[in-house]
C-alpha cells in the first residue's frame, strides 16, 4: 500500500482522537463538531454555519487557507472564538479524501488553563494521548503542592506570631511584660512622643499570699491587670514588671489633672475585694507618675528610676496614694490619699 493512500476514519474514531476538531463542507460550513468542541460552543446551533461566522481567523488570511488546502494542509492556524472569553485555539486544516471537504483540528495551547476553568472541562475532554492532559495533571500538582506549601507557612506564620507574643507576654495575667514594655518606651521616645509612666505596686499583697495562698494571690494579680486594662485605651500599654508591680503608659496624655484622676480612681477600684473560694482578698495600691514632656530628653531608665522613687515616696507616706516626680525642680507632688475600706493594714 502507498503512503499515499487516503485513509477513511469514522467520525466516532475522529472523536476519540480530536475531540476539539471540526468538519467543514467545501463552502467552509460545519457539518460536523467533536465532543470537547460541541462542550466549547454548547447551546450553539453550530452545524450549517460558516465556520469563520463562529471564529476569528488570526492567521494566515482566508485566501491563503483556501491555496494552502489545495496543497493538502494548512500548516498552523490560529483562531479566536468569538464568545465573552475569546478563547484562542491552535491548530490545522486538511483536505479529505477526494475533496469532500476540510477537516480542522485545534487545541487550547495557552489558553488552556483558562479554558479549562472558563468551559468545566475536565481530562474525559481531551485525547488520551493529547500533551494537555500532562499539562493539566501538572499544574494540578503544582496547584496542591502551593496549596500546601501556603498552609505550612501560614502554620509556621501563626507559630511565630504566637512565639513572638509569648515572649512579650506576662504568661499569668495576659499583660505585656518587661520587654515589652522597654520596647515599647524605647518606641516612645525615639518617635518623640509626649506620655506619662505610672508604676504601681500592691499594698498588703504579701498579706494575701501569707493568709490565703499563692493560689489566692494569683487570682488576685488576675483582677488587678483586668482592671488596669480596663482603666486604660487600646494605644496605652500595661505591663507587668515584677511579683505585684505594675507599669502603665499613657500615650499623649500628660496633663497633671487627668493623669492624677485616672490614678486616684485606679487605686479605688482596687481597693475592692477579690473573691477567692469564699474568702474576701483586699489589696491597695501605691503608684509613681512622671510625664515624659518634663524631661529635656526622656531617658528610659531614668524616667523608671523617678517614677520607682515617686511609687517609694507613695508607700513611705501612707500607701494608697499616688505621687508625682517632678525633674525639673527634683521634688515630689503627693495626691491625697485616696479613702477606701482598706488602706492599713500592714504588709
Amino acid at each position: 500500500m502507498s503512503l499515499m493512500t487516503p485513509i477513511r476514519v469514522a467520525g466516532e474514531a475522529l472523536d476519540t482522537l480530536m475531540p476539539l476538531h471540526l468538519v467543514l463542507d467545501t463552502e467552509g460550513h460545519i457539518t460536523h463538531v467533536g465532543p470537547t468542541m460541541a462542550k466549547v460552543l454548547a447551546g450553539r446551533a453550530t452545524v450549517g454555519e460558516r465556520m469563520l461566522d463562529i471564529f476569528e481567523l488570526r492567521r494566515p488570511r482566508e485566501a491563503e487557507i483556501y491555496d494552502l488546502l489545495r496543497q493538502g494542509a494548512t500548516g498552523k492556524v490560529l483562531l479566536r472564538l468569538n464568545d465573552p472569553f475569546q478563547t484562542q485555539f491552535i491548530g490545522s486544516a486538511v483536505s479529505l479524501p477526494g475533496r469532500d471537504g476540510v477537516l480542522v483540528n485545534l487545541s487550547f495551547g495557552i489558553s488552556i488553563f483558562d479554558a479549562v476553568r472558563n468551559y468545566h472541562l475536565a481530562g474525559s475532554d481531551f485525547a488520551p494521548t493529547d500533551l494537555t492532559l500532562e499539562l493539566l495533571y501538572v499544574a494540578e500538582a503544582n496547584a496542591a503542592a502551593m496549596a500546601d506549601s501556603r498552609a505550612l507557612n501560614e502554620r509556621l506564620h501563626g507559630a511565630k506570631e504566637r512565639a513572638e507574643s509569648d515572649a512579650l507576654t506576662d504568661a499569668l495575667t495576659g499583660l505585656h511584660n518587661r520587654r515589652a514594655l522597654d520596647q515599647r518606651l524605647h518606641r516612645l521616645i525615639e518617635r518623640d512622643l509626649p506620655f506619662s509612666l505610672a508604676h504601681l505596686d500592691l499594698d498588703f499583697f504579701k498579706h494575701v499570699n501569707d493568709t490565703h495562698g499563692h493560689a489566692a494571690g494569683d487570682e488576685v494579680l488576675r483582677a488587678v491587670a483586668r482592671v488596669l486594662v480596663e482603666e486604660t485605651r487600646e494605644e496605652d500599654a500595661v505591663a507587668r514588671v515584677g511579683g505585684d508591680e505594675f507599669v502603665l503608659l499613657f500615650v499623649g496624655l500628660v496633663d497633671q489633672e487627668r493623669i492624677s484622676s485616672i490614678a486616684a480612681r485606679i487605686i479605688r477600684r482596687l481597693e475592692t475585694p477579690v473573691m477567692f473560694k469564699g474568702e474576701a482578698c483586699r489589696v491597695s495600691a501605691s503608684i509613681g507618675l512622671v510625664r515624659s514632656t518634663q524631661y529635656e530628653r526622656p531617658e528610659a531608665n531614668q524616667l523608671l528610676s523617678d517614677a520607682d522613687t515617686a511609687l517609694y515616696a507613695s508607700k513611705t507616706a501612707g500607701r494608697a496614694r499616688f505621687t508625682i516626680f517632678n525633674p525639673q525642680i527634683g521634688v515630689m507632688e503627693f495626691g491625697p490619699k485616696i479613702s477606701g475600706a482598706f488602706n492599713s493594714k500592714p504588709d
